[in-house]
């Protein structure tokens, strides 16, 4: 089963990340460590990290039209900071490999499973072109 970590970092939040802003070394070792260390376990599949949402842009859309807002968007609640996908044999594997992320306080690390064309019915995968 592959997984994808999503990090939402408390420092993204806070809206005080200014263009050109770069994680602190101590942190950035910590987090190259913890990612040797999924390597080290053959579950890490991919990972990357985002920039603060100054330098980016959500499109919207309602009744049938697309809307792009610039970043920084006030209204978000979460922001993304990065992500990983592993292959994990449980949930249960997956969220341990969550719980070990070394995390600054307020961070969140969520974890969801990746659709499989197997989970769905025969119908939407036979639309999706996978009969």
């Amino acid at each position: 089963m592959r997984f994808m970590m999503l990090m939402i970092p408390q420092v993204y939040q806070q809206g005080a990340v200014e263009p050109g802003f770069a994680p602190d070394a101590a942190a950035v070792a910590a987090m190259v460590k913890y990612n040797e260390s999924l390597t080290r376990a053959g579950v890490l599949l991919a990972l990357d990290g985002l920039q603060p949402r100054q330098s980016g842009c959500r499109v919207g859309y309602s009744g049938g039209k697309a809307k792009v807002v610039d970043g920084p968007y006030s209204e978000t609640k979460e922001v993304l900071g990065g992500f990983w996908i592993i292959q994990a044999k449980s949930f249960d594997e997956a969220r341990a490999w969550a719980l070990r992320v070394p995390a600054a306080d307020g961070d969140i690390v969520e974890v969801r499973q990746v659709f499989e064309m197997s989970d769905f019915p025969e119908d939407v995968r036979k639309a999706a072109g996978a009969e």
